[in-house]
């Protein structure tokens, strides 16, 4: 086997309730959720993204979003890219003056596009013994909508609706008070 630069690989995650199109133009969810195993027999583990994104940042880059995958298809711009509790949340707009941005936006809305995958290198990774591996530090390079996911877990609800956003500010207003109050805690102790 030749040594040198490792392959660009990738993840695959359906949409599902967590991914959502608004406007035609905004996309948010997770495109990578940890501790679940994908059809390749892969686990992202908690953290895996950290140094990566933190690079991007420092270098004034972003993570790119792609049309399945092609580096000749930029459709939009990812505007947040971030790891929580959960996975890779993504956050960003589909640019519909772009044809295949159209397109993407066109197809998700309908219900014939339900994927995000993730493009990257693997930089350390363990294997237990049933031969899973898994993933503890990865460069991120890109995002994209896709056709076939691998992780099924994670899928998309379509396009946001106005219940489904007050929700999800009510949703941030709750987790925002929880870390004020956490804060308020942690200055009495």
């Amino acid at each position: 086997m030749m040594q040198g630069t490792p392959q660009l690989e990738h993840k695959f995650a359906r949409f599902g309730e967590d991914l959502s199109l608004k406007e035609a133009t905004e996309i948010k969810g997770y495109a990578s959720l940890f501790g679940q195993a994908d059809q390749g027999g892969d686990v992202v583990e908690r953290g895996a993204y950290a140094a990566s994104l933190k690079a991007l940042r420092d270098q004034g880059r972003s993570v790119k979003m792609l049309w399945q995958h092609d580096p000749h298809q930029p459709i939009g711009v990812w505007d947040e890219v971030r790891e929580d509790a959960r996975g890779l949340y993504v956050k960003g707009r589909i640019l519909t003056a772009t044809p295949k941005g159209a397109e993407a936006a066109a197809l998700i809305e309908a219900g014939a596009i339900d994927g995000l995958s993730i493009g990257y290198r693997t930089q350390k990774a363990t294997r237990a013994p049933d031969g899973t591996r898994h993933l503890t530090q990865v460069e991120l390079w890109e995002v994209s909508l896709v056709t076939f996911p691998m992780l099924p877990a994670a899928r998309v609800a379509g396009k946001s609706s106005a219940a489904e956003a007050e929700a999800e500010a009510l949703r941030a207003l709750a987790d925002g008070l929880r870390q004020i109050t956490r804060g308020l805690k942690a200055g009495q102790t």
